[in-house]
């Protein structure tokens, strides 16, 4: 397959390891979140159309029957102006006879500047995804964290996507409120997804990448501890046709299922895990050693 000369570094969700990837933006335009830090070596821009057009156009007419699906990155693609945005998927609609499906990030600040009319006319013309980062249903969780939003106001938002007819990926971090607020963490975010009920819900692990300063701020949890969050979360979780994963690189218990058809299965699955991890104190009791070295 071809590839570009990104702007690194690359990120995309893991259930976009096939798509093509164009980065629209660099960086993101919301990043302040002190957990995160994807972007923190990039300074925010929106590439010209100019400049993605002629990507798009390079790609080899040998290939372009090949591509099903495409990832718009990087942070926060959803903030390109609106007609700019339009004119982007109708190429990528032209080039690529076969594309399904457009998929891309977007932050409560993106979405902020899109009405339900020009959402659904980005739903119209094949976007048909959206990765949000929740993090945390927990007001008190989400001032920690500078994510400049409230949990209602976020949940409107993505309330907004999906009246346009917009899948959204939802994402939370185990972990991220550390031992002080673990419990409210886990209630809120369960509540907050059960009120949304998005398409898919997935779930992280707290690790270190670019945020020692906000590491200190907070007492993190270890392996048994985040298992014990993991089962308060799914038994606070009732949402309807929502299909969850855990199956990112820094989650130590991978977990599959659809709610609310496997929820028994899925609390059943992280309890087992958990009587089988205390039969290990050492390991229970270890903070979770995953980091990225590179980005």
């Amino acid at each position: 397959m071809y590839f570009f000369n990104y702007d690194e570094p690359l990120f995309r969700p893991p259930s976009e390891a096939g798509s093509l990837i164009f980065q629209i933006t660099i960086g993101c335009s919301q990043n302040s979140c002190k957990f995160c830090g994807m972007y923190k070596m990039k300074r925010f821009r929106i590439r010209s159309l100019d400049e993605v057009r002629t990507e798009i156009g390079s790609i080899p007419p040998r290939y372009r029957a090949q591509v099903k699906r495409v990832f718009l990155a990087d942070g926060d693609a959803l903030i390109y102006p609106q007609k700019g945005l339009e004119s982007i998927l109708d190429l990528l609609a032209e080039t690529f006879p076969a594309l399904t499906r457009i998929g891309a990030y977007a932050s409560p600040n993106s979405l902020g500047t899109k009405s339900v009319e020009e959402l659904a006319a980005l739903r119209g013309k094949k976007l048909r995804i959206l990765y949000f980062g929740l993090e945390s249903g927990d007001a008190e969780t989400l001032k920690l964290v500078d994510k400049g939003f409230e949990p209602g106001e976020m949940l409107e938002l993505c309330r907004k996507a999906k009246s346009a007819g917009i899948k959204l990926s939802v994402t939370a971090i185990l972990g991220l409120a550390g031992r002080k607020r673990s419990a409210e963490h886990a209630a809120a975010t369960a509540k907050w997804v059960s009120a949304l009920s998005p398409e898919y819900f997935s779930l992280l692990t707290m690790f270190q990448r670019h945020n020692d300063d906000f590491l200190k701020l907070i007492e993190p949890l270890s392996h048994g501890e985040i298992l014990l969050e993991t089962c308060a979360l799914l038994e606070g979780l009732h949402p309807q046709g929502t299909i969850l994963r855990s199956n990112h690189v820094s989650n130590f218990l991978n977990l599959a299922g659809s709610y609310p058809k496997d929820r028994e299965r899925l609390i059943e699955t992280v309890d087992a895990a958990l009587q089988h991890a205390k039969r290990d104190p050492r390991w229970c009791a270890e903070i979770p050693s995953y980091q990225e070295e590179y980005y």
